[in-house]
């Protein structure tokens, strides 16, 4: 081992010597910062040390493909996290938005379950599922152990007797005195709301209580189940005190859970685009179908630690491969203007080249005057291409349109009146989706990780 691998592993393990033992994700970073690999851990300094044990072995723990990445590191960075479970759901999003080269799990579109509740129906529906309605819905978790989420939902459906069924229940329906409810109602695990067994009043008390619940620390039911399970136990019910400790264990497994603000999942609430980019043609009176979109945002603190980011969307859909994030070098204080003229000329230098392909639309975060801001650092690039004399240069098909927030008012290239779209178009949802991750896409690290400078340099 040469000099220079000895002083990169003591320095790694001085810095490892600093990590808390508390629990969180952990960064493995290369040369100039690039980020590597990120993983979680329940205590940070164990699980960043288990890598660089001068007698470990990992080659046989981890791969071969580990080894090569050790190998690379220059430093380690991390982020503290509440628990375990915080943990699990933040390194599932930095790895989808960073997507260090030696992470192969959890790079694909799986989302983690959400427990859904259709509150806007008469009868409302109790669900797991990963794909939750747009709206009219009461929305827990993201859960961190799917399999734990069922197992619960099964003996809370025995306590409240909520339905899990598709059927479309109204309350105005006199058929439903002639419906044959299914088993579950004769195990006295559901209401029945479908044979008109419950009306819709006492039904919504119990979807009521049922929400009440899993907003609580549950400690009634906990404290209850934990009285039977000793009972049992002193009665030498072992059998019976162990179904008791297993539901306790799953009701707790209920705190096993982010938030649904907190731990965004933006590919849940994707809509179907095939509608939208064909209606989108036509608003911007484009000569070709509309397939590639990217979305500028810009975030800072008071001017500090600015960054742009840059998410591309290809025939509707989230291309995370082409997503981009640009530390603001030439603008001082707070001018977001400023800010996007530098993105879009950083952006776009490579496609004046040749070197990339135009999108179709360029939709910036913002109103109009972000809009001219765009646009003007677009024409600005091509007079200078002019005045280098490469004549050759025309301006694309590409448009340009900004989306702004509130009235989501949606300023078009060349028009100076807003488009005014109803909350329902399929145009607006899309763009509005765009704007949402590139906003997203920009915060998140502005917030949480703006002090690890873990931004492209572009």
């Amino acid at each position: 081992m040469g000099s220079a691998e000895k002083e990169r592993l003591e320095r790694i393990r001085t810095r490892i010597r600093e990590l808390p033992t508390a629990p969180g994700v952990y960064f493995l970073k290369g040369a100039d910062d690039v980020v590597l690999y990120i993983g979680k851990a329940k205590s940070l300094r164990s699980r960043v040390a288990s890598y660089f044990q001068p007698g470990s072995d990992l080659a046989a723990s981890r791969g071969p493909k580990i080894v090569e990445m050790a190998a690379k590191v220059c430093t380690v960075d991390f982020l503290e996290t509440e628990n375990e479970v915080d943990a699990m759901l933040k390194e599932a999003r930095l790895i989808k938005d960073v997507r260090p080269p030696y992470n192969t799990d959890l790079t694909d579109d799986k989302t983690f379950p959400y427990l859904e509740i259709t509150t806007r129906e008469d009868f409302p529906g109790v669900y797991i599922t990963r794909k939750p309605q747009a709206r009219g819905t009461r929305l827990f978790g993201p859960f961190a152990n799917v399999k734990d989420l069922r197992a619960v939902l099964v003996e809370l459906q025995k306590i409240f007797r909520f339905r899990t069924c598709s059927l479309e229940i109204r309350q105005d329906d006199p058929k439903r005195r002639f419906f044959r409810p299914c088993l579950l109602y004769s195990i006295k695990q559901c209401t029945a709301p479908c044979g008109a067994r419950i009306d819709k009043a006492d039904y919504r008390k119990v979807v009521q209580d049922f929400i009440r619940f899993l907003r609580s620390k549950r400690s009634t039911v906990l404290r209850w189940l934990r009285e039977r399970m000793e009972e049992a136990s002193n009665n030498l019910e072992y059998e019976k005190a162990a179904l008791f400790r297993d539901r306790i264990r799953l009701i707790e497994a209920l705190d096993d859970r982010g938030t649904p603000d907190e731990h965004v999942q933006p590919e849940v609430f994707a809509v179907d685009p095939t509608e939208a980019l064909v209606k989108l043609r036509d608003i911007l009176q484009s000569p070709n179908q509309v397939r590639i979109i990217e979305g500028i945002d810009i975030a800072n603190l008071s001017g500090q630690e600015a960054v742009g980011s840059l998410v591309k969307f290809i025939d509707g859909r989230p291309f995370k491969s082409g997503y981009r994030r640009f530390k603001i070098k030439t603008v001082a204080g707070i001018d977001d203007y400023a800010m996007i003229g530098e993105v879009v000329r950083r952006r776009y230098k490579y496609a004046l080249r040749g070197e990339e392909l135009w999108p179709d639309l360029i939709l910036i975060d913002g109103g109009l005057g972000h809009l001219h801001a765009a646009e003007g650092a677009f024409h600005a690039m091509l007079a200078q291409c002019r005045a280098e004399g490469r004549a050759d240069v025309e301006p694309p098909h590409t448009k340009m349109a900004s989306i702004a927030k509130r009235e989501e008012d949606i300023y078009i290239q060349g028009q100076s009146q807003p488009l005014k779209l109803a909350a329902h178009s399929p145009v607006r949802k899309l763009l509005q989706y765009v704007r949402d991750e590139a906003h997203r896409f920009a915060q998140y690290y502005h917030h949480i990780l703006r002090d690890k400078k873990m931004f492209d340099e572009g």
